[in-house]
């Protein structure tokens, strides 16, 4: 059995990645596909509570606790609505994934190491991988001044913790160079979207994943 292709975008806080799944979703619909546009945490009525108290609650959230309920959220998430359109031939494009968690929890809180956050997470995504992640990369700092209105608990934390975020992505992108591409996202958002159309076209090219 074939499923659709299922594409994910990564990045720290204000690389650009709403505003290029937004061009990717209209570029690829143009083509003539189906397209489900989604995002995590909580883009599901289940998640959308634990979303709020992660990243907008007043009260200080454990590395743990945060690990723990982003895993339950993605759990949900593939089991409700990734899966589902990917089995009825739909593309899926989603704002994060398990390399966030490797990154944020893995790199960034480093409570554990990398290699059992990645773990943990797959046994959440119920072992489903993208077949081609776009990781923007930009310095935290440069990043920072892109964002407006109230931060949440992540925007909040310190630059170095950011830092090492990105640090973490990049180890990952050096791992799985034939799944994640590295974007750079200091550029403009035409030329952000170039590099992504290149490694999308070449994707699109080949045949659907089988399941």
């Amino acid at each position: 059995m074939e499923r659709a292709f299922f594409i994910t975008f990564e990045g720290g806080e204000g690389a650009g990645k709403s505003t290029l799944i937004k061009k990717v979703k209209e570029y690829l619909e143009s083509a003539g596909e189906k397209v489900l546009s989604t995002f995590e945490p909580g883009d599901t009525k289940f998640g959308a509570k634990m979303r709020e108290a992660v990243l907008h609650g007043e009260e200080k959230i454990p590395a743990e606790t945060e690990f723990f309920l982003y895993l339950v959220d993605r759990s949900y998430h593939v089991s409700k609505m990734i899966l589902p359109a990917l089995e009825e031939g739909t593309i899926v494009l989603c704002d994060r994934f398990t390399d966030s968690s490797v990154a944020y929890q893995g790199a960034g809180r480093s409570f554990v190491p990398m290699e059992r956050i990645e773990e943990m997470s797959n046994v959440a995504a119920k072992g489903l991988s993208p077949d081609l992640t776009f990781y923007l990369d930009i310095d935290p700092k440069e990043a920072f001044l892109r964002l407006t209105g109230k931060k949440d608990r992540l925007e909040r934390e310190d630059i170095s913790f950011h830092e090492k975020v990105r640090k973490g992505y990049l180890f990952l992108a050096e791992e799985n160079p034939h799944r994640i591409k590295v974007i750079d996202a200091a550029t403009s958002i035409e030329e952000v979207f170039a590099q992504t159309k290149e490694h999308l076209d070449s994707l699109l090219r080949g045949k659907r994943t089988k399941v």
